[in-house]
C-alpha cells in the first residue's frame, strides 16, 4: 500500500492557512500556491538518490554530491493543477513537465480523460502528478490510470488537501503510489467539495466562477 505523508513544516502550514482564507484574492492566492509548492517541492525531493562527483573550487577540488538516477517529470491535472507547477519548477528546473486533462461526464459523474500530452522517455521518469484538490479521488485515480497505460512505472501524488474519501479511493486503485498532502481535512459533503478545504482551488486560482 503507498504511503501517505502530510508536511507539518511551520512555512507550509503557515501559508495553507492564508490560502483557506475566503478573504484572500487571486493574485495573492496564486502565489501563496507557487510558493507552497515550492516548499512541497523541496519535501517531495528529500529521497532523491545522490552520486559522488569532483568539482573544482576557485581554491581546490571538492568532493561533492549530484542527483542520481531516474528523471524527473511533472504531471498537473488540468486546470488547478497548473497553479503549482512553476513553484516546483523553479526548484527543479529540469523536470520535463506533461499534462493531463479530464473532464466529468454529467451522466455517470466520472472523470473522462480529454488530454495528454506527456513526455517521451515518460518510462524513464519519476512523475509526480499534481492537483491541489484530492476530494472524492476519481480525477487523480484517472490521471494516473492514463499515465500507466502509457508506460510510466513511478509515480507520486502531490496534493494541497485532500479528505480521507479521496486518499482511500487512490490508495485502492494505485497502491504502489505514495501521496504527498500539505493537510489531510475531515470529510466530503454533500456536493463533493473537501470540508473545511479552500473552496474551488481553480476559480480561485485564474478568477472565474
Amino acid at each position: 500500500m503507498g504511503k501517505v505523508y502530510v508536511f507539518d513544516h511551520p512555512l507550509i502550514q503557515h501559508k495553507l492557512t492564508y490560502i483557506r482564507n475566503k478573504e484572500t484574492g487571486t493574485k495573492e492566492f496564486r502565489e501563496l500556491i507557487d510558493e507552497v509548492a515550492s516548499l512541497m517541492a523541496f519535501e517531495i525531493t528529500r529521497d532523491l538518490p545522490l552520486k559522488d562527483v569532483e568539482v573544482e573550487t576557485p581554491v581546490g577540488i571538492a568532493r561533492s554530491k549530484m542527483i542520481a538516477g531516474k528523471k524527473l517529470g511533472l504531471v498537473p491535472i488540468l486546470r488547478a493543477g497548473l497553479g503549482m507547477v512553476d513553484g516546483i519548477l523553479k526548484l527543479i528546473p529540469a523536470a520535463k513537465v506533461g499534462h493531463v486533462g479530464l473532464y466529468r461526464d454529467p451522466e455517470t459523474l466520472k472523470p473522462v480523460e480529454y488530454y495528454v500530452k506527456l513526455p517521451k522517455d515518460i518510462e524513464e521518469r519519476e512523475l509526480i502528478v499534481i492537483d491541489p484538490m484530492l476530494a472524492t479521488g476519481g480525477s487523480a485515480v484517472e490521471a494516473i490510470h492514463a499515465l500507466k497505460k502509457r508506460g510510466a512505472n513511478h509515480i507520486k501524488l502531490m496534493c494541497l488537501v485532500a479528505a480521507p474519501e479521496g486518499v482511500e479511493a487512490v490508495q485502492k486503485a494505485h497502491s504502489d503510489v505514495d501521496i504527498y498532502l500539505a493537510a489531510m481535512d475531515d470529510k466530503l459533503n454533500d456536493k463533493g467539495y473537501i470540508i473545511p478545504g479552500l473552496g474551488d482551488a481553480g476559480d480561485r486560482l485564474f478568477g472565474t466562477k
